[in-house]
């Protein structure tokens, strides 16, 4: 499961996409359109803006706004830098892995091979899924 801080990051990613990208948006702006909670919402858009995804401005003209294009910014990074790894098991994961407490063998465990195909089949389609395909 996702966690809101992840689906709000998303929302706002696109409601920031649709504006055009470039155009400064106020943070009270997409609070109130997309009914995040305004706190919760502004420390998402720092962390986005850490992330590298995300310019601001101060001022009367000030707000936030895309600095990498819609088409550059995929779902599988963003997911990742809230959530952490994209695998269900550790013993899956490529950049958190830790080995599996239940198994003998995990070159023959069957469990470990489905949740691993699941990872990848998963990292694909998020590693292809940009911002541009959720504002469409």
């Amino acid at each position: 499961m996702l966690s809101k801080k992840t689906r709000y990051a998303m929302v706002a990613l696109v409601y920031l996409a649709k504006e055009g990208g470039q155009k400064a948006i106020m943070s009270t702006e997409i609070a109130k359109n997309e009914k995040i909670p305004q706190r919760f919402l502004e420390n998402i858009l720092l962390e986005l803006k850490k992330m590298g995804v995300l310019g601001s401005r101060l001022g009367k003209s000030g707000g936030y706004y895309l600095i990498k294009k819609p088409d550059e910014i995929r779902l599988s990074d963003v997911i990742r830098h809230f959530e952490g790894a994209i695998a269900l098991l550790y013993c899956v994961s490529e950049k958190q892995y830790q080995p599996c407490e239940f198994c003998k063998d995990e070159a023959k465990c069957k469990i470990r091979g489905v949740f691993k195909e699941i990872r990848d089949t998963t990292s694909a389609i998020l590693d292809k899924t940009t911002l541009s395909n959720l504002v469409g």
